[in-house]
């Protein structure tokens, strides 16, 4: 009978010590997000740009340890997007170079402060590349006959992103979350666009 008794003082024991440590740590453990935002790509080169708004949408898996007030974690993200951007002049006059953007991979870590049982504020930074197709027409002029020519490329582009944001748990397993990222990327073939995106970000998640 003693056996018996202690054996289930024990059970019961061990099942309070599960909701007691995520409530002492309720931003640690592995986690995974559905994503979807407004995106705007624009090309900060010296020509004329016509930057273009658009929808973007996605996933996230990562992992976060909390100690006390602090939350450090790593995180991996792919999204796909609905933007486009135009840059007129680059090379010469009546030029212009179109890009579509396309799948975008991002993997880095974030810092956060838990500023209330439930609510996180954070800062995030890492490696992103962004899939870009590019158009790029320009139109001449010789001896009264137009010609107008057309490139197309597509080019995996790398680059940093810096972010921040908050996350509030609404169940002890499930959570929202609102951001603001900036990714800079790098060359298209050689040349410096110079491409820069800023978004804002929803996510709800599971942890």
């Amino acid at each position: 009978m003693r056996k018996i008794v202690l054996t289930a003082a024990l059970a019961a024991a061990s099942g309070a010590a599960v909701p007691a440590a995520a409530q002492d740590a309720p931003f640690t453990g592995a986690r995974v997000e559905a994503l979807l935002g407004y995106d705007n790509l624009k090309d900060g080169s010296d020509g004329e740009t016509d930057g273009r708004d658009g929808v973007t949408y996605g996933a996230l898996v990562g992992y976060d340890v909390q100690a006390g007030g602090l939350v450090v974690g790593v995180e991996g993200e792919a999204t796909d997007s609905s933007v486009r951007a135009r840059s007129f002049d680059n090379f010469q006059l009546g030029d212009q170079l179109r890009l579509d953007a396309g799948r975008d991979l991002y993997v880095g870590g974030r810092v956060g402060y838990v500023i209330s049982p439930q609510a996180m504020i954070y800062a995030k930074g890492g490696y992103t590349n962004a899939r870009i197709e590019s158009r790029y027409t320009t139109t001449t002029t010789t001896g009264g006959t137009t010609t107008t020519t057309t490139l197309t490329d597509r080019n995996d582009l790398g680059g940093y992103r810096l972010g921040a944001g908050i996350e509030y748990n609404i169940t002890p397993s499930a959570y929202v979350k609102g951001e603001y990222r900036y990714s800079h990327y790098g060359k298209l073939d050689d040349i410096d666009i110079d491409l820069d995106r800023h978004q804002l970000m929803a996510g709800v998640g599971i942890r």
